[in-house]
């Protein structure tokens, strides 16, 4: 009889706490991912003893959702709230007048709306559960509110459960030595959900930002100054290319490997050059970018890539590598039809007439290039702002030169000449 209120037993991976002296418990997923249910067993979980009357680790509770209505209908009420999951014989009482939960051995839980977060200045609590905190529209106020009042107890924690958006008040969480993340798609809790449902979010927002964000549940964050937006790519998204007239492979090579090295950048592309430059339109076809590759190993990705695609040329840059790119590429088909490519100027100048292109609307992105699109956002014009080196763009930025960029200079030179 019991069975069926031991959460710990049936629950998901990402829905039990992690271990360790965490302050604050971010659960971030996808809709319908279980997030709800995992933060309504937390404070369960802190409430209740070992029999109904029996004290837990809180006492005092702050339960702060987006508004009241939104708090009581999901994180009391709803269907995975507090009162759904609670066994007869724990299940508290809702006090509608005062807004809490009290339970049969007196602990406490408080309903807050953080569009009041001055509601938050007096109170005190132990633990505390914050739903949707990425679309509160007061979300640092009643943030910060609600950390002066966890104050009470020995080790006060509190559970966040949300879908991600790239808001300061996420990202300073995050970036909080004290808070763990728990993180999971939509998927992960399909035993729950319509078959229905998935295939028809996953069909119409799959691959997109907005699929990314609320059916993966991932964190993906804008960088101020960046040459490329989350949103702008989404804006160029196909989910084929017509008849192209030309299709190449660009390579970003590594030259060291092993577990330290970059990756080596590589990158199809595929462009129509009917009439002027302006009417040209390219397309991103794959991104078959290899990790901690052999010289040999990445060699042959690139070919295959161009055997693949039926690409005509390949490109790649050789300011690190030299003859050794060609030689590498050589040993393995003699034939190639290969062009070395030298920089003479730094990554962010390059690629800042590639990206004119996409605010041009004439570039298009196919299904599957998610790790260069998140690479792509973290371009900015004083350099890139991530971890390592940007090698699936530097590898993009090198194919729609060759398409576009370096072709239209060509068409545009005799005219001028003309003039």
């Amino acid at each position: 009889m019991a069975l069926p209120w031991l959460f710990e037993f049936w629950a998901l991976p990402h829905q039990l706490p992690p271990e360790g002296a965490w302050r604050t418990w971010v659960i971030m997923g996808g809709r319908g991912a279980g997030k709800t249910r995992a933060g309504a067993e937390w404070v369960r979980a802190q409430v209740e003893g070992a029999g109904p009357k029996d004290a837990g680790r809180a006492r005092r509770v702050a339960l702060v959702g987006e508004t009241i209505d939104q708090a009581r209908e999901v994180m009391v009420m709803g269907d995975s709230g507090i009162l759904a999951c609670s066994p007869p014989d724990r299940r508290p009482a809702w006090e509608a007048t005062r807004k809490r939960l009290v339970w049969p051995n007196g602990a406490v839980a408080q309903v807050f709306s953080a569009h009041e977060p001055e509601s938050l200045r007096g109170p005190q609590f132990d633990a505390a559960w914050a739903d949707e905190l990425a679309k509160w529209k007061r979300a640092e106020e009643a943030w910060d509110m609600l950390q002066f009042a966890l104050r009470l107890g020995e080790v006060p924690r509190q559970v966040v459960t949300t879908t991600p958006r790239s808001v300061p008040v996420l990202r300073a969480i995050l970036n909080n030595p004290s808070t763990v993340l728990t993180n999971a798609p939509t998927e992960a809790n399909r035993a729950y959900l319509a078959a229905s449902f998935l295939e028809e979010v996953r069909a119409r927002y799959g691959g997109t930002r907005l699929g990314r964000q609320e059916l993966d549940g991932e964190f993906l964050e804008d960088v101020e100054g960046a040459l490329w937006s989350h949103r702008g790519i989404d804006a160029c998204r196909v989910t084929g290319a017509p008849k192209l007239d030309r299709v190449v492979v660009a390579v970003d090579p590594a030259v060291s490997h092993g577990r330290s090295s970059d990756a080596c950048g590589i990158v199809v592309a595929g462009a129509v050059t009917e009439g002027p430059p302006q009417d040209w339109r390219a397309y991103v076809l794959e991104d078959a970018t290899v990790s901690a590759a052999r010289p040999a190993d990445w060699a042959k990705a690139a070919l295959a890539a161009m055997e693949r695609h039926g690409a005509e040329r390949l490109v790649a840059e050789v300011n690190q590598g030299g003859d050794l790119v060609e030689s590498v590429l050589r040993q393995i088909d003699p034939m190639v039809p290969y062009r070395a490519l030298r920089a003479g100027r730094g990554k962010a100048a390059r690629a800042e007439p590639v990206a004119a292109l996409y605010e041009q609307g004439r570039v298009r992105h196919l299904p599957g290039l998610a790790a260069l699109e998140d690479e792509m956002c973290r371009m900015t014009v004083r350099g890139f702002a991530g971890g390592g080196s940007p090698d699936r763009t530097d590898a993009l930025v090198w194919a729609l030169t060759e398409l576009m960029i370096r072709p239209a200079a060509a068409w545009r030179r005799p005219r001028l000449r003309g003039l």
